[in-house]
């Protein structure tokens, strides 16, 4: 008949069989360079990218897997935990955020202190986490840290801290302040031992924690690319009335301007971590 089509049309495509559906989070774009990445490859090269080397953020006990020697970890004062001084006020109260911060991160503060082992070389080490408020240091973070320096002079081991924090605790005021010379002092004696720390900075690394225990080691240890700085480069720019070098605040640009030792991607970090601490150690013991 005229106006019929020459053939008739199918009322469904495909075999009859339902399709499988691709599970979700198998892959993650890098957002530096738009690769693709399997997140298994990913995890085995510790959240590095295959392609362009851009270091994705990782958590403070995924770190310490990543550094220590299996099973050598233990914790210390994983029970402290922060109190609202100050009350204070704001969008949400002090210990509104405290309490949804430990709900979504599982972890009671912005550090996981305790000691463990690199290839065999005992130490104490406390990591930042960012995810838990902007890794900010208040009175809790800088007790945390200022103990496992203590016990790491006491032990006559050396202390690696890895840092990545926005700063200072604004929600703690002076009493977050205070604990730049807190974890400062407790160094200054670690040091009198002739005992080394190693300070690894992480993006961000930032404000108070930069100003005090994070740019005191014996050897300034950087990812590549991390953020590493005081104020944020607006804040400078208004301050200083002055064009800032691009990039100026990274860790490329401060390695060249002596600040930061050595740049060492996350994979080759607990193999240089060793290296350096058996240079420091065999060092030491020389009379």
């Amino acid at each position: 008949m005229p106006g019929m089509p020459n053939f008739p049309k199918r009322l469904f495509s495909g075999d009859g069989k339902k399709k499988r559906a691709i599970p979700d989070g198998l892959w993650t774009k890098c957002p530096d360079c738009g690769a693709v990445l399997h997140n298994i490859e990913l995890s085995q090269n510790q959240r590095v990218c295959t392609s362009c080397g851009y270091h994705f953020p990782i958590g403070s006990h995924e770190r310490l897997d990543h550094l220590l020697d299996a099973g050598s970890f233990e914790e210390s004062d994983a029970d402290l935990t922060s109190v609202d001084a100050l009350k204070f006020k704001g969008a949400a109260s002090y210990a509104e955020r405290l309490e949804t911060n430990i709900r979504k991160t599982g972890l009671n503060e912005a550090v996981v202190c305790g000691f463990g082992a690199i290839e065999g070389w005992v130490l104490g080490i406390s990591v930042m986490d960012f995810s838990f408020l902007g890794g900010s240091m208040g009175s809790v973070v800088g007790e945390k840290i200022t103990r496992n320096i203590e016990g790491a002079t006491e032990r006559g081991v050396p202390v690696i801290i890895v840092s990545q924090s926005g700063g200072a605790r604004m929600y703690e005021g002076m009493l977050g302040l205070m604990q730049m010379a807190k974890t400062s002092g407790a160094l200054a004696r670690h040091a009198r031992e002739k005992l080394p720390y190693l300070s690894v900075l992480t993006h961000p690394t930032t404000g108070g924690v930069t100003a005090s225990f994070a740019t005191l080691g014996d050897l300034h240890i950087a990812e590549p690319k991390a953020m590493i700085g005081f104020a944020g480069p607006r804040v400078i720019k208004e301050t200083t009335h002055q064009d800032l070098p691009a990039g100026f605040q990274t860790a490329e640009f401060l390695q060249d301007h002596g600040l930061i030792d050595i740049i060492v991607p996350r994979p080759k970090m607990r193999e240089t971590l060793s290296r350096v601490l058996g240079y420091m150690m065999a060092a030491r013991s020389v009379k």
